[in-house]
C-alpha cells in the first residue's frame, strides 16, 4: 500500500474515500468538517447527523456530494463537541475502522486528517503516530493509495517528521 503525507485542503483531496474527522455526534461544526461542509453541501451535514449519534472510535459513511470522491467516511475519534478529548484507543479504533470500511467497500484511495488532533485536543505528533502505527499495520485487500492530509504548513511538518520516524510493518 502507498502512503504518502501531503499538504493542503482535504475538501480539494480526490479519492475514493475522504474521511471526516467527526465527533461522536456526527454534526459538522468546524475545521476539517466544517471545510467539507462547506464544500460537498449542507445535505452533507443533513446525512451525517441522520446517522449519528455513534460510539467513540466508530464510522458512519455518507455520499461525499459535491466533494471529489464516492464516499465521506466520518470517523468518531472524539466525543462530541465539548464533552471530552480524544484518546489513544479512540484514535487508533477510529482509524482502523476507517480503513475497514473503505476496504470493504472496494475503495483503492482514502485521504486522512490527523483524526483526534486539532479541536479534538490530541497531541499532533503523538496522535498522527498512532494513525501512522494503525496503516502500517492494516493488511488491505483494495486499498492501495492512503494519504495524511495536513492543512498548515507547521502541521504538516510535524506530521512529517513523525512518519519518517514510524517504522513501516513489513510481513
Amino acid at each position: 500500500m502507498d502512503f504518502e503525507v501531503v499538504r493542503g485542503d482535504i475538501a480539494a483531496q480526490s479519492a475514493d474515500a475522504l474521511v471526516n474527522a467527526a465527533g461522536t455526534s456526527l454534526r459538522m461544526g468546524s475545521g476539517v468538517a466544517g471545510a467539507l461542509r462547506r464544500a460537498a453541501g449542507e445535505e452533507l451535514n443533513e446525512e451525517a447527523m441522520s446517522k449519528g449519534p455513534v460510539e467513540l472510535g466508530e464510522v458512519a459513511v455518507t455520499d461525499a456530494y459535491e466533494l471529489d470522491a464516492d464516499y465521506l467516511i466520518h470517523a468518531a475519534a472524539m466525543p462530541h463537541y465539548g464533552d471530552g478529548q480524544a484518546t489513544e484507543q479512540s484514535i487508533r479504533d477510529a482509524t482502523r475502522n476507517t480503513l475497514e470500511v473503505a476496504n470493504e467497500r472496494g475503495c483503492e484511495s482514502l485521504v486522512i486528517p490527523a483524526l483526534g488532533c486539532g479541536v479534538a485536543g490530541f497531541p499532533l505528533d503523538f496522535g498522527s503516530r498512532l494513525i501512522f502505527e494503525e496503516i502500517w499495520a492494516f493488511k488491505p485487500s483494495s486499498l492501495r493509495d492512503v494519504r495524511f492530509i495536513a492543512y498548515s504548513d507547521e502541521e504538516y511538518e510535524t506530521v512529517r517528521r513523525v512518519a519518517e520516524n514510524v517504522p513501516e510493518e513489513t510481513e
